[in-house]
């Protein structure tokens, strides 16, 4: 099959404190690179907030999960372990026992959409993920989030002082508002060309798939 001439959009919505968004991510990433030479992607990463009245001391993740979802704590031990494994079949290291809080995720989204202007929205999403879920990090901290931002090349003073006040808190309001008016109730959804949905944590083989079809549709 020969390459596209136009890239194929991706708006990945999704949020940081989301393991399957971590799995799908790296699952999507690895179907493109098996396209490699057949077809090329223009990946932009869309906000969602799976918890946005969380305080910003966040909350014990077990109590959490039993809360929101129900179930035992032996349960959400068995689930974590089905999401370690299938992390690391994509390439993700979780670690539940460094993740002890869930945490509000509002100002990581604000410092994911000035890093898109900056051209390292990926690298930034990659090393949040990271952060909170291999390294356990409260990804709610200025101080966490302006020092990851200066790890993956962005200015950390400039991210700093992005977090201290409000800017780009409007232009992720509202591109939440916009997935959600049109339909958008869990993640990652990850919507091709702006006419194609893919919802959860995939294999490879389902986007690969995806990417092949959408392709020839031109």
């Amino acid at each position: 099959m020969p390459a596209q001439t136009t890239p194929i959009r991706i708006d990945f919505v999704s949020d940081v404190s989301c393991p399957w968004c971590a799995i799908g991510l790296n699952a999507l990433e690895q179907a493109v690179r098996r396209l490699d030479g057949e077809v090329a992607v223009e990946l932009h990463f869309q906000p969602f907030e799976l918890n946005p009245q969380m305080a910003p001391e966040g909350e014990d993740v077990v109590e959490h999960l039993t809360h929101k979802y129900g179930g035992s704590a032996a349960q959400i031990a068995q689930n974590q372990e089905g999401i370690r494994q299938r992390g690391a079949a994509v390439g993700f290291t979780f670690d539940f026992g460094q993740r002890r809080r869930i945490y509000n995720t509002f100002d990581a989204h604000r410092l994911l959409h000035w890093a898109e202007q900056e051209g390292r929205q990926r690298e930034l999403k990659h090393a949040l993920f990271a952060a909170y879920f291999t390294d356990g990090e409260d990804v709610g901290s200025h101080a966490v989030l302006a020092r990851v931002a200066g790890e993956v090349g962005l200015d950390a003073d400039r991210a700093a002082a992005i977090l201290a006040g409000s800017e780009f808190a409007e232009d992720v309001r509202a591109q939440e508002r916009f997935y959600q008016d049109h339909g958008i109730r869990a993640v990652p959804a990850i919507v091709f060309n702006q006419r194609h949905l893919i919802e959860g944590g995939q294999p490879v083989e389902v986007f690969e798939q995806a990417l092949r079809r959408i392709a020839t549709e031109g």
